[in-house]
């Protein structure tokens, strides 16, 4: 899934992209709070990670911006202040968790899964489509308890139709849920890893329909 992390100390930056790139995640990284803005403006992301001490524009106004703009999606905010002030008045303007430096990366990842479930309207980080089983936590895709073998964009792909949990998604919109800022091909690739995620799964009791209009959706066959 796509997130956007604003972070203006360029290591720590540098250390949580690559971080969270091996955890699964497509990572556009931006350090300042006027970047962030512009690119919230005109981009979807599952979640953002956004530091609060950023230059030109603070995080807490590009949080403000967002939630005024009526975007949902969630914000994980970071920040060396852990004061109780800074938590309320983050959580009132829309955040919708928090977490204080230093921290432990696998905290922040499990965070990040955690977030996007929800936004989803899923608890349970189990997910299943017929004999279908993703595991959010692990990552892993089994199907009737075997591994399914999948290359990181395929991988992705299939995510992002499991989390919509029954619902279609469109070409468009399915690229734009896993595809970076840098990414140099097109919404067209997303009918190769299509193809693909169709082969592996034939026979097995799941299929990706295309529903004309609407786009795919996985479901039991």
């Amino acid at each position: 899934m796509r997130i956007l992390l604003v972070e203006d100390n360029l290591p720590l930056a540098q250390s949580l992209t690559r971080a969270l790139t091996q955890a699964g995640f497509a990572v556009d990284t931006m350090h300042n709070g006027s970047e962030a803005d512009n690119v919230l403006r005109t981009q979807d992301y599952a979640l953002t990670i956004l530091d609060l001490g950023l230059p030109k524009l603070d995080g807490w106004e590009v949080l403000k911006r967002l939630r005024a703009r009526r975007q949902r999606m969630p914000v994980l905010i970071l920040t060396a202040h852990g004061s109780v002030e800074d938590r309320v008045r983050g959580l009132d303007l829309g955040a919708d968790d928090y977490l204080p430096k230093p921290f432990d990366l696998s905290e922040l990842e499990a965070r990040a899964r955690a977030l996007i479930r929800r936004s989803h309207g899923l608890e349970n980080p189990v997910l299943t489509c017929g004999p279908l089983r993703y595991d959010s936590v692990s990552r892993v895709f089994c199907i009737d308890g075997a591994a399914l073998g999948l290359t990181p964009r395929e991988h992705e792909v299939l995510e992002v139709l499991m989390l919509r949990g029954g619902k279609a998604v469109g070409k468009e919109a399915l690229w734009e849920k896993i595809a970076g800022l840098d990414d140099q091909a097109s919404a067209d690739a997303v009918e190769i890893y299509i193809h693909r995620l169709r082969r592996k799964l034939d026979g097995r009791g799941v299929a990706i329909v295309t529903l004309r209009g609407l786009g795919y959706l996985l479901q039991a066959a």
